[in-house]
Parts: C-alpha cells; sequence; structure tokens
C-alpha cells in the first residue's frame, strides 16, 4: 500500500476549499437517510461537497474516480441530570409561557449534544488521515486538506438552512400606522380598570382604538368564546386600524392589533398613544391573558388535539417496514403526513421504491436535485424499515423507562428542499394546508412523469358538469379532471341543534363553564349536498340569447383507484374572518358512489349551441377595456386563479356571474393561453402583455439552453409576464401544447420527462366500480390550515395505526369523525 503522503499527493488537485455559495452537504447522504450519527458516520466528497453514507461512498468513488472524503461521525452524548429532576429520572418538563419552539420559554424541543469525530478518508483503500497526521506532510499537502477540512467544518450545511430549530410566534413587525398614528381629540380619557364594551357589557377580550379611544369587545373565537366582534366592526365602519388589549398593558408593552394589516404588530410610539387617552402605561398591571398565551392555551387544551393524538392512552410503539416516522423540520407536519399516505399507495411504491437501485444507477451527478431520486429516497426510507428503530434515550442508561414511542425516524430536508423549491408558500417554513400540498405534488409528479407509470393516476378522474337552461330545457355538458372531491358541510343539517343553540346562548350569556358543544353532521347529509343540483340565476343561455335561471349536476365521469375526500371545514365568516368549522361527521368505513356514475346526454335531449355570449364592448369605434365585473374577478382570484385568467373568464362569460365564469375556468384550465392577458378583438395586445420586443434575452438564452425553441422560450415568457422561474414552471407544465412546436435534441433531461416525447392523447383516467373502502385519513388541529398539527392514520394490515411525526404508534381510538382528507380505494367485487 503506498504511503499515505504520497496517496494525498496524488489526489491534491481533486481537493476543493468550499468557496462562499458553494452547497455542503455534510448532514445527510444524497441517495439515503444516512448522518454523521449513523452506523459508518457521513462521507463528504471533498471535490464535489455531495454527502453519501457507507453505503453508497463506494458507488460514487467507482462512478467519478474521487478519492478523498472527509468522514465525520457523531456520538451521542449522555445528558446530565438536573438538581430538581423528578424520581423517574427525567425533569419536570416546564410549562411554556412564550409561542416559540426551541427557546426559552417555548416549547420544548430537545437539543442532542454530540461528541464528534473527523478525519480523511482516502479510497478505494480507505486509508485514514487525521490533524495529527497532516503535521508530519509536506506544506503544499498540509495547507490544502487543512484548509479543505476547515472550510467543510465551518460552512453552513444545506440542511442547516432548511431545518428550523427554533421559531418564534411572538416575533412581531413594526405597524406602518403607528408612526402618523392619527388620534382625535375628543377628551375621551380611559380609566385603569373595569373596563365593558360599550355595546354588549361584556368584560373579558376588551380592546381600545388608539384613534378614538372607544372600548369594544374582541373576536369571537372558533370555538364561540371569545367577544362579540366589536372591536372589528368599529374598524370596518371608520377605518381606524390600532387597537390595544385592556388589561395586557404593563410598562414592558402591550398586545396591539393592526385590522389592516390583519396581525399582531409593534408599536413604538405605544406610550405615547396611551397616554392621548389618559393611560400611564408605567403603572398599568397585567390583568388579562395576552394573545400569545390564549394561543398556547389552545395548543394546550383538552379537546380536538387531545382526541385526535390519542393524547389520553398509553399508545403502544410500532416499528418495521412501512412504520417509520418522520421528523418535523418545522411546520412541517402537512408534508409528513401527505406523503405517509401516498406510500401506502402501490403506485408510489411500484414507481418509487421496487426500482431504486435502478433509479439510484441513473441518477445524475448532483442528486440532490433530482425529484424522481429523491422521491425514491424518501419512500424507501419510509418502507424499507431501515430507520423505524426507537430514538435512544441519553436521560436513561440502563433502559428502565416505558418506551416513548419516538423513532430514529427520517428527515426529508431534500425532499423538502426540492419540491418547495421556487413555491411562495412551501419553500418557507411556515404552516401549510395538507389539501394544497397534496395537488402541489402530484402536479409535480405529473410533470416528471410525461410518460410510462404515472402513479398520480390512481387519483386522476373525470367529472361531468351539466347544465339545464330551464327556459330551454337544452343542456351542456363538460367534463374536466380532478383529483379530489371536496365535500360540502351542510350546518343546517347538524342532529345536535338543541345542544348547540342551548350553548351558544350560555356563552352569549357570558358562563364561563358553558361546554363547547361540537356539531354533529351526518355523511349522508354531505354527500346531499355534494350531489343535489345546483340552482344557476345568472345563466346565459345560448338558446335564447339571455340570462336565464339554469341548474347544474356534478357527476363522476370515472372513478378512480384511490378516492380523495376533502371535508370543507375552512371557511370564511360574514366578516370575512377565516374560521374553522368545529364538526363531527360519521365518515364510512366504506362507500358506494354507483348512484353518482355520469350518464352523458339523455336520449331525446337537446345540447346548448355553441354560441358565445355578446361580447362586452363599448359601442364607441374605437375598442376599449372591457367593462368586467370587479366582484365577480376578485372571488375568483380568491379561489387561487391567475387574475388574467379570472378576468378573460368574465369577459368570456358575459357578465353573467360566478358560477358561469367558474365553469369556463374549469373548461380552460389547460389552455396553453390560460395564464396570458385578455387579448380584445381589434387590439395587438391585451394590457399587461410583454411584446416580443421587451422580453428579456437573458431569460430567453436561458430557456433556450435548456433545449427549447426560440418561439417556445417567448411564449412561455409572455405567459408569464417575463418573469424567468415562472417562465420555466409554465413551459414544463404545457409540454402537451408545446408538442407541435420543435423541441431541439436533449431539450427534456430524463429528470423532466421520462421515456418518449409523445404524451398519450387527453388525459388518462382509470375506471372501475364506484365501490371503496376507507384506508387512510388526515387530521388537521388548530384555528386555520396556517396553523395547527397534521396527524394522519393509516390502516396497515387491518390495524389502524397514527403517523405523528417521529411517533408511531397503533391506534386505539382513530378518530374518523374529526379527518380533514379521508383517503379511500377501491374494493375489488
Amino acid at each position: 500500500m503506498a504511503d499515505v503522503g504520497e496517496v494525498l499527493m496524488s489526489v491534491l488537485s481533486t481537493i476543493r476549499v468550499p468557496k462562499p455559495g458553494d452547497r455542503v452537504h455534510k448532514d445527510e447522504c444524497a441517495l439515503s437517510f444516512s448522518s454523521p450519527e449513523s452506523e459508518g458516520g457521513l462521507y463528504v466528497c471533498m471535490n464535489s461537497f455531495l454527502g453519501f453514507g457507507s453505503k453508497y461512498v463506494d458507488r460514487h468513488h467507482s462512478r467519478t474516480g474521487q478519492r478523498a472524503y472527509f468522514h465525520i461521525t457523531r456520538t451521542r452524548k449522555a445528558k446530565k441530570e438536573e438538581d430538581n429532576n423528578s424520581g423517574s429520572g427525567h425533569p419536570p418538563k416546564k410549562k411554556p409561557t412564550r409561542l416559540a419552539i426551541g427557546i426559552e420559554g417555548g416549547f420544548d424541543v430537545e437539543q442532542d449534544q454530540y461528541e464528534e469525530d473527523v478525519k480523511v478518508i482516502i479510497l478505494p483503500d480507505r486509508q485514514e488521515v487525521t490533524s495529527d497526521d497532516l503535521a508530519t506532510m509536506p506544506d503544499v499537502v498540509k495547507e490544502r486538506v487543512s484548509l479543505s477540512m476547515a472550510g467543510i467544518m465551518t460552512a453552513d450545511s444545506v440542511s442547516h438552512a432548511l431545518q428550523v430549530q427554533q421559531w418564534d410566534g411572538e416575533v412581531r413587525q413594526e405597524s406602518r400606522h403607528a408612526a402618523d398614528l392619527k388620534q382625535l381629540d375628543n377628551g375621551l380619557k380611559i380609566p385603569p380598570s373595569g373596563w365593558r364594551c360599550e355595546v354588549c357589557d361584556l368584560q373579558e377580550n376588551i380592546w381600545m382604538n388608539l384613534t378614538d379611544g372607544k372600548v369594544l369587545c374582541g373576536r369571537r373565537y372558533f370555538d364561540g368564546s371569545g367577544g362579540n366582534n366589536h372591536a372589528l366592526l368599529h374598524y370596518q365602519e371608520t377605518g381606524y386600524p390600532l387597537a390595544v388589549k385592556l388589561g395586557t398593558i404593563t410598562p414592558d408593552g402591550a398586545d396591539v392589533y393592526s385590522y389592516d394589516e390583519d396581525d399582531m404588530v409593534l408599536d413604538s410610539k405605544l406610550p405615547e398613544h396611551l397616554s392621548h387617552f389618559g393611560i400611564d402605561m408605567m403603572t398599568m398591571e397585567k390583568t388579562e391573558r395576552t394573545m400569545t398565551e390564549l394561543e398556547i392555551a389552545v395548543n394546550q387544551r383538552v379537546g380536538e388535539w387531545e382526541v385526535i393524538q390519542e393524547s389520553g392512552t398509553t399508545l403502544r410503539p410500532l416499528y418495521g417496514p412501512g412504520l417509520t416516522g418522520m421528523k418535523n423540520l418545522g411546520n412541517s407536519c402537512y408534508l409528513n403526513s401527505v406523503m405517509q399516505v401516498l406510500f401506502t399507495v402501490p403506485d408510489f411504491q411500484s414507481k418509487y421504491v421496487s426500482n431504486i437501485d435502478k433509479i439510484i444507477d441513473d441518477a445524475p451527478s448532483d442528486p440532490t436535485q433530482d425529484f424522481k431520486t429523491q422521491v425514491a429516497k424518501l419512500g424507501y426510507g419510509l418502507l424499507s424499515g431501515e430507520y423505524s428503530k426507537p430514538a435512544p434515550d441519553p436521560g436513561d442508561e440502563n433502559d428502565a423507562s416505558e418506551p416513548r414511542g419516538d423513532q430514529i425516524g427520517i428527515a426529508p430536508r431534500m425532499f423538502k428542499a426540492l419540491v418547495g423549491r421556487g413555491h411562495p408558500e412551501f419553500s418557507t417554513n411556515r404552516q401549510q394546508d395538507a389539501q394544497e400540498f397534496l395537488l402541489h405534488f402530484i402536479n409535480m409528479v405529473e410533470r416528471n412523469c410525461r410518460s410510462g407509470l404515472n402513479p398520480s393516476e390512481a387519483f386522476r378522474f373525470l367529472v361531468e358538469e351539466r347544465i339545464v337552461c330551464q327556459q330551454s330545457q337544452k343542456a351542456k355538458y363538460t367534463q374536466r379532471v380532478d383529483y379530489i372531491v371536496q365535500l360540502p358541510v351542510p350546518m343546517d343539517q347538524a342532529t345536535n341543534t338543541e345542544e348547540l343553540q342551548e350553548a351558544e346562548r350560555r356563552r352569549e350569556e357570558g358562563d364561563s363553564s358553558a361546554p363547547t358543544v361540537r356539531a354533529q353532521i351526518p355523511f349522508t347529509a354531505c354527500m346531499a349536498a355534494l350531489s343535489e343540483p345546483e340552482i344557476l340565476t345568472d345563466f346565459w343561455s345560448s338558446a335564447v340569447q339571455t340570462k336565464t335561471t339554469a341548474t347544474k349536476t356534478t357527476r363522476f365521469a370515472s372513478f378512480p383507484d384511490h378516492l380523495v375526500i376533502q371535508i370543507k371545514k375552512f371557511t370564511f365568516g360574514l366578516d370575512w374572518v377565516p374560521k374553522k368549522l368545529d364538526v363531527s361527521i360519521d365518515v364510512p368505513d366504506t362507500l358506494d358512489l354507483s348512484a353518482l356514475r355520469a350518464t352523458g346526454q339523455q336520449p331525446g335531449e337537446e345540447l346548448l349551441p355553441e354560441v358565445a355570449p355578446p361580447p362586452l364592448m363599448t359601442p364607441d369605434v374605437e375598442v376599449k377595456a372591457p367593462v368586467l365585473d370587479d366582484s365577480t374577478v376578485s372571488q375568483l382570484c380568491e379561489m387561487g386563479f391567475p387574475l388574467e385568467a379570472c378576468r378573460k373568464a368574465v369577459y368570456y362569460t358575459g357578465n353573467t356571474g360566478i358560477d358561469a365564469a367558474t365553469n369556463w375556468i374549469m373548461s380552460h384550465m389547460d389552455d396553453p393561453d390560460f395564464s396570458a392577458p385578455l387579448v380584445l378583438p381589434g387590439c395587438s395586445s391585451g394590457a399587461g402583455t410583454t411584446p416580443t420586443e421587451s422580453l428579456s434575452e437573458e431569460h430567453l438564452a436561458t430557456i433556450v439552453s435548456m433545449g427549447f425553441s426560440r418561439d417556445q422560450a417567448t411564449k412561455a415568457l409572455r405567459a408569464t409576464s417575463n418573469v424567468l422561474d415562472r417562465a420555466v414552471d409554465w413551459i414544463f407544465s404545457h409540454l402537451d401544447d408545446l408538442e407541435s412546436m420543435d423541441v431541439s435534441e436533449g431539450g427534456r433531461s430524463a429528470a423532466e420527462s421520462e421515456g418518449g416525447r409523445d404524451p398519450p392523447p387527453g388525459p388518462r383516467v382509470r375506471d372501475g366500480p364506484g365501490k371503496y373502502e376507507l384506508f387512510a385519513f388526515i387530521s388537521h388541529m388548530g384555528t386555520s390550515t396556517m396553523c395547527g398539527h397534521y396527524v394522519c392514520h393509516i390502516k396497515k394490515d387491518q390495524q389502524w395505526v397514527i403517523f405523528n411525526d417521529q411517533k408511531v404508534c397503533a391506534s386505539e381510538k382513530p378518530p374518523k369523525d374529526l379527518g380533514y382528507l379521508y383517503f379511500y380505494r377501491r374494493v375489488a367485487e
């Protein structure tokens, strides 16, 4: 064996020192979930700075010829017991006093302490070089290798920027109204105590408007507690934006809310603003819970959180294949829950796990950026059982305590970074809607499976909408692709109305002991609301050439292998404040939707003529901008559709109302110019269009370098207002429409389009009997999709299992009535 110094000298040219901007993967293997804490440690390539576990480092060496790797191993230190520990050996947990994670006073996140050992390993003979060994080597070797080692050690790992160890929900921004807040000289002076709402006499949750000094009650919470919204109504009437919660004022500050900015804010001039109404901030004492304390109390209260997480019983931890926990990376429970369920579906297992060896062999030089590789890595991590092992408890060296249920599990950092890249929400560490993430991920699967096996087909189905003009009795049929059934919640169908009314009456009377009663809604009532005909009052009929009344019925044109049902729990109140419906629905274990099968055009039924409504043009000779119904455009935008698509929907349906515009949107979502600006007859371009000559040459060159033609690049940029990231996303999501345009060889990488270049004509859907059985559901705890926590329950071998991030346990009482997303699979006849 050659002298290690000579070997280092021979590979010195391949050893790099990390520079600013280099991505250093020193916490996670690019192809597995091995880490420095795993058996064998982690090997970081000293040229590309990719990390590899002991299982894959030899493969990387043989494929690249790289020989020098920085080897990192970490072993956990035993935790020191606190002086005030309990008899069980565990210190008592402090009650959280701050809406935060991982900081003093917040919810506890255990910070493991490790001892780290580092060295350089030279492959293939695995010769070791320590820092002490370098001291005896030539200066040129010692300097280069030492700098590289130090650079890797001090560089922020890629995962460090993605993993949230701390989250502070109390960090607030200065209100834009604080500096120049208008305050009325009305002579009003507010007493230091004894406050009551000026409208309803409520004595709790009282706020003072900082402009006119009005003392009014705060918002009503989702569970019926809180105030009666009088402070909010006052803002809506006056526009006075800032209010302070009386009872929270101390010399250190107070709760200040900005209705205009819809958030808790800071007011740097609060002492001055309070003094205007005779309040001396330095002498005030706290008498009410702050909004933070109320939120913490909600997060700890017995009720929805306890029931959904099955916290009242000791659950038996489970380990093994398909029973792997996932670490919460800071509000990533929505992702964890969705991916746990998806990899229960055979299509996703076959696509990404069954042939993982081939996927890894075909992976590009940087597998951290390859969608197929990272999804396969995640799927194998969840299903293999390799990471489904009890997490070590350093506080109990004798293993005497009961199992805690926590697992080593996997931390999907690379996966989260890849699927969230470029997305305004999923790229952040904020909580998200699990349903929106499911659709986002399915969209990515669609883009990356242009041909060959496409696992998202398991959920894809066709919806038939039948609209009948009540004046002519002629019908119109349209079909659209969907992946989720959105089930309405008819609150007026609650079976415990008397209990709800009694609880509401007691709350309005100020009875603090009034119980929280959850509305009991029959599942059959939800299905009836879904299937019953909808009345369209402003339908433009091409048969009678005017607005009239029509009925719309929605049916299944095909039944998917796996059916996803979303309970529409999240809605807006009359004051447009988002709220969550606190309901219990008796969701069945088996489902027969055969009666909802679409039948198509009936014998003897006449169809509505294909005639467009009259254009919304002014009578002037010169073409002017159309007069569009702004309220309809706004409603469509709130549904998440692009502004220009909404404007076109309203224009082409002749301002006939939200229903007609929504139907137009659904029928034209796959149009190549769906998001392109509205172009009026006689105009070369509409408002907001981007003429070709003004497009960025740099953006055009970037897209052309990916293998697309200049015409295609131009079309993509014009459709996305010359925004490069959106144009790239647009071009890959409209490949079907670009087939008629030339694409240069190599224009689509294997990562973007598998197999061939000819997509199947039309959407491929599977069909079969409409009989299903429940196999999984995802539940949400909290007041809105933007906060709270998600867990999922999955039926494994006739046993319900709860997946709560890193905890995987046998479920004793699966709360099937409180779910948000339900997953059914077809029952074979």
